[in-house]
């Protein structure tokens, strides 16, 4: 019988040994992952600045719908002249004017009194000829805005 209880301990601290042993591999192999160098992606400021113009022309769709008042036009959308983009070369000749463009829509937008929803869809409509053709896929996400 003693016998027995010697080769259960000696059979339990040897198979527990094993598991240690495996754990210890995985922490291992873990550590190994965690501690190579991780580069997150960074949006630039103009995608930044885009995605800012898009939830507050969310909020003026809102507003227009309600018939709020739309308050003043945002000044930081002029930004839209100078900042960094992911790829520079997109910051071109045929950018610049749909970026005049859509300024001009929402300056007018919020100067007007009346065809709030024209002049919405028009700013809409400026994004979307722009990203037609520069970089497609938020497209339906900016479709979104239209004002039926």
């Amino acid at each position: 019988m003693k016998k027995f209880i010697f080769i259960l301990v000696t059979l339990f601290v040897v198979v527990s040994c094993k598991k240690e042993t495996a754990k210890k591999e995985i922490v291992e192999s873990n550590k190994c992952a965690v501690s190579k160098k991780f580069d997150m992606y960074k949006s630039s400021e103009m995608a930044i600045l885009m995605e800012q113009m898009y939830v507050e022309n969310s909020k003026l769709k809102e507003r227009i719908l309600k018939g709020a008042t739309l308050g003043t036009f945002p000044s930081y959308y002029t930004k839209i002249f100078s900042a960094k983009f992911t790829d520079e070369s997109d910051n071109d000749t045929f950018f610049n004017d749909n970026a005049n463009l859509y300024i001009a829509a929402q300056k007018l937008l919020y100067s007007s009194s009346k065809n709030y929803k024209e002049n919405f869809n028009a700013g809409v409509t400026a994004c979307i000829t722009c990203h037609e053709g520069k970089c497609g896929g938020p497209i339906p996400k900016i479709k979104k805005l239209y004002i039926q």
